[in-house]
């Protein structure tokens, strides 16, 4: 099992001169600690619970691309990309600079969207639920055609149209970057998964909840003729056993997620400023985690 960061905080004492030095920093120390996946939120206001629209926020493919230069080994991604904040075709591109920029270390991961106040403070339409994720299926079709170097378009779909799906330079990535579609909607979400998606990430609330929806994802991979373990599954660690220190009962709780098939567990570092806290909780956890297979 690997560890995985996801950076969402970006406060920092230094105000939004100390960012960049401290991102730097962060990256260098997952890289040191043999993180295998770095990611951020795909906000432009912060969340309610992390402080809100007042507290700081970073453009997420920006920020990936400063890391991607001060990185080397570590697969970069967004957890998630909201399918409403950019058109399918720039996406693809988007997605594509970053994995070529960083050497073949991108993941494209997608979601409908959530955040009602940020699309209607920054003046962002926001459909409802069911058209997101009509659009965000049609995203994902895109960015595929996008990457298929012997089809070059056009696109017809209800949301968007394209004359032409062309992508040059093509991805680093063979046959093209990882696609991965975030949550465990069990209707629609995982059966996008299986039809789409090389990688999944779901919320480790509980072992049971998580055994459950990879078995609704099992039953959608059957549906599509897909195989399910060609899937990538990815969960986000919300317990506090790795926060407080407790490396055994950290490594004993992701030792029934790894049963389950998790290859990727993703902490939370609580501060921006995480370099220290990934050298001192991470590193620790990185060589534990990989003796559980």
């Amino acid at each position: 099992m690997q560890l995985g960061l996801h950076l969402t905080k970006f406060d920092h004492p230094e105000g939004s001169a100390g960012l960049g030095p401290a991102l730097a920093e962060a990256g260098a120390a997952a890289e040191a600690a043999g993180v295998g996946w770095l990611s951020v939120m795909d906000h432009y206001f912060q969340m309610e619970h992390n402080g809100g629209a007042e507290a700081a926020m970073l453009e997420c493919y920006t920020t990936l691309g400063f890391l991607a230069a001060r990185t080397s080994a570590v697969r970069l991604g967004v957890l998630v990309t909201g399918t409403t904040y950019r058109h399918p075709g720039l996406l693809a591109k988007i997605a594509t600079t970053l994995d070529v920029l960083s050497g073949g270390r991108a993941t494209l991961g997608l979601g409908a969207a959530w955040y009602e106040r940020e699309h209607l403070g920054l003046g962002v339409p926001f459909p409802p639920l069911a058209e997101r994720f009509e659009r965000l299926e049609e995203t994902l079709r895109i960015c595929l055609q996008m990457w298929d170097q012997e089809n070059n378009g056009p696109f017809e779909g209800e949301h968007y149209r394209l004359a032409e799906t062309r992508c040059t330079p093509p991805p680093v990535s063979a046959p093209h970057p990882e696609v991965m579609v975030g949550g465990g909607g069990e209707r629609k979400t995982l059966r996008l998964v299986a039809r789409y998606a090389d990688a999944c990430n779901l919320f480790g609330s509980s072992q049971a909840e998580v055994a459950h929806k990879l078995d609704v994802l099992r039953r959608h991979c059957d549906e599509a003729d897909r195989d399910y373990d060609s899937i990538r599954k990815t969960m986000l660690y919300r317990g506090t056993a790795l926060g407080d220190g407790d490396l055994d009962t950290f490594t004993k709780e992701l030792s029934g997620y790894a049963a389950l098939g998790v290859e990727t567990a993703i902490v939370m570092p609580p501060e921006a400023a995480s370099a220290g806290w990934i050298e001192s909780r991470c590193a620790p956890a990185v060589r534990r985690l990989a003796e559980l297979g």
